[in-house]
C-alpha cells in the first residue's frame, strides 16, 4: 500500500477522535459551562449535523481545486475548528467550533475514498479505502480511552488542543505524501448530480443509513445499558467502548480483504448477523460476559459494511464518484442521528435501557432487504439490456462493469 494512505489515515484518525471522545467529555464539558448534560449533547448532534451539511457542500466547492489540495484545506479546517472548541469561552463557541471541525469530516474520507482508491489496482480499491479508515478505528481503541482520560485527569481543553496537534500532523502527511493530482476534467456539478439518478446509489446509501443506524441505536446508550442492566461500574464503560473499538479494527479489516471479492455477499452475511446479534443483545445486555462479546460483535459486524458500501457508492457512481462518496459518508452520521433519536423514543417510552437494540435490529433487517433489492434490480438488468430494453439502473450497472475494467485504478 502506498505511503500516502498513511496520510490519509493519520487524518482519519484525528477525525474519529474528535467525533467519538465528546461522548466521555460531555459530564466535564457540561459542568465548566453550567449546562445541562442533554444539553451538552448538542455537541454530539450540531457534530452529526455538521457532518451531513459539510459534506456535499464542501465537496462541491472542492471540484475547483486538485483533490490533494483540497485534503489539505479539509485538515485546515479541522484543526481550526479543534483550536476554537479547546479556546471556548463559553458554550455556544464551543459548539461552534465542534461544527466548524465536523464542516471537513464528510469530505474529507469523501474525497479521501477517491483519492485512496486512485492509489492502488481496481481489484484493491476496498482494501486502500480499509486503510484509510484503519485510522478512525484505531481512534477508538486508543484516541478516544486515552483523550478521555487527559480530559478527566487534567482537562477537556487539552484534549481537543491534543486532537488540533494531531490535525497538523495529518496535515503535513498530506503535503509530503499525498501526489499532486491536477483537478478532475470535466468535474461538473451538473455531473456529479447525476450520479443520483442512478437507483443503485440511493439503494447503497440508504443502506448506510440504516445499516450503521442499527449500530449507533446501541452504542449511543451503551453506558445507561451496561450500568443498569449488566451491572458494570462507570469506570467500566471506558473499557466497553475499547472494546468496541477493537470490534471495528477487525470488522473493516474483514470488509477491506473481502469486498473486492464478493461486495454483495458479504453485505448479506453483515447485515443479517448484525441485525441478529443486535436482536440477540436485549437478553445479552443482562450478563457481563455476553454483553462484552456482543459489543465485540456490534463494531465487528458494523464496520465491516462501511468499505463494501463505500465501494459500492463509487463503483455505482462511475465517472463522477467524489460527491456521491462524501454524500455516503454524511449518510452515516445522518443514521448516527436518526438512530440516537428513535434509541431515546422507546427509551423515554419506559420500555428500558435495552430496547434501543431492537431498534437498531430493525435497521439493519431493513438494510438487508435493501440489500437483496439491489442486488434484484442487477441481476435484471443485464437480460433487459441485451433485450435493447435497459432500464437506467441497469445501464448504470453495466457501465460501472465496463469502466471498472477498462479504467485506470480507482478508490475510496
Amino acid at each position: 500500500m502506498p505511503l500516502a494512505l498513511l496520510a490519509l489515515a493519520v487524518g482519519a484518525f484525528g477525525i474519529g477522535t474528535t467525533e467519538f471522545v465528546i461522548m466521555g467529555l460531555l459530564p466535564e464539558i457540561a459542568a465548566d459551562y453550567g449546562v445541562t448534560i442533554p444539553t451538552a449533547g448538542l455537541l454530539v448532534t450540531g457534530y452529526a449535523l455538521g457532518v451531513v451539511l459539510g459534506a456535499p457542500l464542501l465537496t462541491v466547492l472542492g471540484n475547483k481545486v486538485s483533490r490533494k489540495r483540497m485534503l489539505m484545506l479539509l485538515m485546515g479546517l479541522f484543526v481550526l475548528g479543534n483550536l476554537a472548541s479547546a479556546l471556548a469561552p463559553n458554550f455556544g463557541m464551543m459548539l461552534t467550533g465542534r461544527v466548524i471541525a465536523s464542516l471537513a469530516h464528510g469530505s474529507f474520507f469523501g474525497i479521501g475514498s477517491v483519492v485512496a482508491a486512485e492509489l492502488v489496482a481496481p481489484d484493491k480499491k476496498a482494501g486502500a479505502i480499509a486503510t484509510m479508515f484503519t485510522g478512525l478505528t484505531v481512534a477508538n481503541i486508543v484516541g478516544v480511552p486515552l483523550g478521555t482520560f487527559i480530559g478527566q485527569a487534567v482537562g477537556w481543553r487539552t484534549t481537543f488542543a491534543i486532537v488540533a496537534a494531531l490535525g497538523v500532523v495529518g496535515l503535513l502527511g498530506i503535503v509530503r505524501l499525498v501526489p499532486a493530482t491536477p483537478r478532475p476534467e470535466g468535474a461538473r456539478l451538473r455531473g456529479e448530480l447525476k450520479a443520483f439518478r442512478n437507483p443503485q446509489v440511493l439503494l447503497a446509501m440508504a443502506m448506510t443509513v440504516l445499516g450503521f443506524g442499527g449500530v449507533f441505536a446501541a452504542i449511543t446508550y451503551i453506558a445507561p445499558m451496561m450500568t443498569h442492566a449488566a451491572g458494570y461500574s462507570d469506570g467500566a464503560v471506558t473499557w466497553l467502548l475499547v472494546l468496541f473499538g477493537v470490534g471495528m479494527f477487525l470488522g473493516n479489516l474483514l470488509g477491506g480483504r473481502y469486498a473486492d471479492r464478493a461486495l454483495m455477499p458479504l453485505l448479506y452475511a453483515t447485515l443479517g448477523g448484525l441485525a441478529i446479534v443486535l436482536a440477540l443483545f436485549t437478553v445479552t445486555a443482562h450478563d457481563k460476559v455476553l454483553a462484552a462479546i456482543t459489543v465485540l460483535l456490534v463494531g465487528a459486524l458494523g464496520f465491516a459494511t462501511v468499505p463494501p458500501l463505500q465501494k459500492r457508492v463509487l463503483d455505482q457512481a462511475h465517472g463522477a464518484p467524489t460527491l456521491a462518496s462524501a454524500v455516503n459518508i454524511g449518510a452515516f452520521n445522518l443514521g448516527n442521528a436518526l438512530a440516537a433519536w428513535l434509541g431515546g423514543i422507546v427509551i423515554t417510552a419506559g420500555l428500558g435501557y435495552t430496547s434501543p437494540n431492537w431498534v437498531g435490529a430493525a435497521l439493519a433487517a431493513a438494510a438487508l432487504g435493501l440489500a437483496f433489492w439491489s442486488a434484484a434490480l442487477e441481476r435484471r438488468a443485464p437480460a433487459k439490456d441485451s433485450d435493447g430494453a435497459a432500464d437506467e439502473a441497469g445501464a448504470g450497472a453495466v457501465e460501472a462493469v465496463t469502466v471498472t475494467a477498462s479504467a485506470a485504478p480507482v478508490h475510496h
